[in-house]
């Protein structure tokens, strides 16, 4: 074994010391055990299916919870890790880890899935609709899990086919150009990745003479060259870029969340978005250094370009969900800009603004479904005063539009500032020019908001109801989370913050980097101070 490997040895070994229960592999299962048991279910049994999906998906938020409190305040590192050898001829394994980064993707992921099939259900064959969203769900906490590179690309694929028979199957009118070219997209990004991803296996064979798609092994050395880690990093940065969606590789997100069904609209932009952003923190990050430090003023200008383009033309919609569509564009904008700001500020802004985002653009979503659901329409020259009719409805809009624009006080205040402060260290003018596409955002969503719910209320918005119990219990989870981590969102920073200076400090050290913190026992002392000393 060569003095690489030998060094990772450790690392790995480690590993197997997790705790005796595999938390993280039954986190994985629960809802593809969920999407077998209703397959079996008979198709009649509409109620029973409805039910039993619902359970299995609390099943996932319960454990996730637990995951949650058992986490390690201070711990940069790994935890709870689940390997097991699985392809050893090729050094494949089933490896799964938790750190701060992915922590409250997967409790967001945890928290959305019930929400959204309660919220978003469906009368037509509901049998295929709960099983393709709860292997979406598996697929979906695999890909935030996953520490092995062929074990993440199987999930990273895996989701492509149950968003697209959602889309394909239980979406609006123009549904099947619009799943045909979200699928076509990201696989044709995911090839691209693939390519990428058995070159680094490759090269780290060649170069230590160990075949692995360890992600923790792989990062602790880039055997080749700063044009050959760029062209990695470049192919690794295809798929996610598509997947998130990142200017200008997004003309797929538009139609495929307007055609979505409302469940479907949820997932898509709450979640599997943020597959693609945080596969770049994770992976193009991690196995990419170099790269990602001398490809960040490219990024930040593809992201500030993105966040004004998204304002600029979520303004000129009548369609609400495309808005939503385009808005979510300049929210995404803004990770990027957080994340290639390579500060702790900022990387830490960009983590947190992925959960945010998933929050208040599922209640936007959400509520459109259920303007949808009682006039057949989201254009809003067909809406207007429907604050007087559904003044709880108005009100729970008033709070989701409030957070996206990044009000204070609201979740999608704090990571904005987060970033913009931390692109500002580093890069300021890119930090001037996000600015402006705060006040576009203003713009769009107050105009937006007084086109639906203020003016005359005329015809058939005179009878429209206001949110139902069910519809409420539906998005106030959701609204509680926005408000309170608008307020308090310290426990989260927290726990993101150490892993985030592991992270920066593997960048700023490039391939000498070695991750210290895998196994479940080990101190992050040192990180919990570099955190305390960043917040």
């Amino acid at each position: 074994m060569s003095g690489v490997a030998a060094a990772a040895a450790p690392v790995l070994a480690a590993a197997h010391t997790g705790p005796g229960f595999p938390l993280l592999t039954t986190l994985v299962l629960i809802p593809a055990g969920g999407a077998v048991v209703v397959a079996l279910l008979p198709r009649a049994r509409q109620r029973l299916i409805e039910v039993v999906g619902v359970a299995f998906s609390v099943a996932v938020l319960g454990l996730a919870v637990f995951i949650a409190v058992r986490f390690r305040v201070g711990d940069g590192g790994f935890q709870m890790v689940s390997q097991h050898s699985w392809i050893t001829v090729f050094g494949i394994s089933w490896k799964l880890g938790i750190d701060g980064i992915s922590l409250f993707l997967v409790l967001m992921c945890g928290v959305l899935f019930p929400v959204a099939l309660v919220g978003g259900r469906v009368r037509r064959n509901p049998k295929g609709f709960v099983a393709w969203m709860l292997l979406l769900e598996c697929a979906c906490l695999g890909s935030f899990l996953a520490l092995d590179l062929f074990l993440f690309f199987l999930f990273f694929e895996l989701t492509l086919v149950p968003a697209y028979f959602i889309i394909g199957g239980w979406g609006y009118e123009g549904r099947g150009n619009a799943a045909l070219k979200f699928f076509l997209y990201t696989f044709l990004g995911s090839a691209v990745m693939l390519v990428g991803l058995l070159t680094v296996v490759y090269l780290h064979q060649r170069s230590t003479g160990h075949l692995t798609f360890d992600l923790v092994t792989l990062s602790a050395t880039q055997p080749f060259s700063s044009t050959v880690g760029i062209v990695l990093f470049l192919a690794f940065m295809a798929a996610f870029a598509v997947k998130a969606p990142i200017f200008p590789f997004h003309t797929w997100s538009p139609p495929a969340y307007t055609e979505a069904p409302a469940a479907g609209s949820v997932i898509l932009a709450a979640v599997m978005a943020k597959i693609g952003s945080y596969g770049i923190v994770r992976f193009d990050f991690e196995l990419f250094p170099k790269a990602a430090a001398q490809l960040a003023p490219t990024l930040l200008t593809l992201a500030a370009i993105g966040i004004l383009y998204g304002a600029v033309v979520a303004a000129a919609q009548r369609d609400l969900k495309r808005m939503v569509a385009y808005s979510s564009l300049t929210n995404l904008g803004f990770i990027v800009l957080g994340t290639f700001a390579i500060t702790t500020q900022g990387v830490s802004g960009g983590v947190l603004q992925m959960l945010n985002h998933g929050l208040f653009t599922a209640a936007l979503f959400l509520l459109i479904g259920f303007i949808y659901e009682r006039r057949r329409s989201w254009q809003t020259t067909d809406l207007g005063g429907l604050q007087r009719v559904a003044p709880i409805m108005a009100g729970v809009f008033t709070v989701a539009m409030m957070a996206s624009i990044g009000l204070p006080g609201l979740n999608g205040f704090v990571g904005e500032f987060l970033i913009l402060i931390g692109t500002f260290l580093s890069h300021r003018w890119w930090a001037v020019a996000a600015t402006i596409g705060v006040i576009f955002a203003a713009i769009y969503l107050l105009w937006a908001f007084q086109r639906v719910f203020h003016g005359r209320t005329t015809g058939p918005n005179l009878h429209v109801p206001d949110l139902s119990w069910r519809e409420r219990a539906v998005v106030a989870p959701l609204i509680l989370a926005i408000v309170f981590l608008g307020v308090y969102p310290r426990p989260v920073l927290d726990r993101i913050t150490p892993s985030v200076n592991r992270l920066i400090s593997h960048v700023e050290h490039g391939s000498t980097y070695r991750q210290p913190a895998v196994a479940n026992g080990s101190s992050g002392s040192s990180a919990s101070a570099s955190a305390s000393g960043g917040r």
